[in-house]
């Protein structure tokens, strides 16, 4: 028991140390919003460990991002706990008691939805706070802007994770980090290519949207 546990928390730890280094490498950006893939990866662990253990790697990155790049303070920090966190905690529940093809599918929609609805409340309540903005200024920002642009954000991840997952956990099975429970059970290959397929499809087309529509762009972080 304690060497699993000494499993799951090292398993943990490196896919945090992952996730807080994409905040280096990559953002989209539009005005002054801006997300990485790391949800993506926090997701991971939530998937494969458990929705506690996705919220505690979220909870570690947004520390992590609040002491180093972070330019927004405690507002920032905040934030980006609840984004990442609600992820973690929703796709990790959900998938905990359905780990099937279309369990998966249902985790990332509904963690997708409910990142993007509880972000408008904390926007309307939270950004005019370190904006210096009136509360109906954000509200005016919500059908232009917040709310498509959270959207976008979520069913990115969302995406990304349905393509990392599987390659991810069969590499860690692979030497030993993590084993196989009786309740997973040996998917289609079509049915996971065709879900390949679609997810980088729906990546590219809400990239295409960030661009175009939202006239958003991406930038390199040093």
């Amino acid at each position: 028991m304690k060497n699993e546990n000494l499993k799951r928390i090292i398993i943990a730890a490196v896919f945090s140390a992952i996730a807080f280094l994409l905040t280096f490498v990559f953002k989209f950006k539009v005005m002054f919003l801006t997300f990485d893939f790391k949800d993506a990866v926090i997701a991971v662990v939530s998937l494969a460990l458990g929705p506690l253990y996705g919220v505690a790697s979220a909870a570690l990155v947004a520390f992590l991002e609040f002491l180093s790049i972070s330019d927004t303070g405690p507002y920032g920090l905040l934030m980006n706990f609840i984004s990442s966190g609600t992820f973690a905690f929703v796709i990790g529940s959900i998938y905990k008691q359905k780990r099937t093809f279309s369990g998966a599918i249902l985790s990332a929609s509904v963690s997708a939805l409910s990142v993007t609805a509880i972000m408008m409340v904390a926007n309307y309540f939270i950004t005019p706070l370190y904006m210096g903005v009136s509360s109906a200024d954000v509200a005016k920002m919500i059908p232009t802007l917040l709310l498509p642009f959270n959207l976008a954000k979520t069913v990115i991840n969302a995406a990304s994770t349905l393509i990392i997952y599987k390659p991810v956990t069969k590499a860690l099975r692979r030497v030993g980090l993590m084993k196989k429970t009786e309740t997973q059970q040996s998917s289609n290959k079509l049915k996971t290519v065709v879900l390949y397929i679609v997810s980088l499809a729906v990546i590219i087309l809400t990239v295409l949207f960030i661009f175009f529509v939202l006239n958003g762009g991406f930038e390199l972080v040093s």
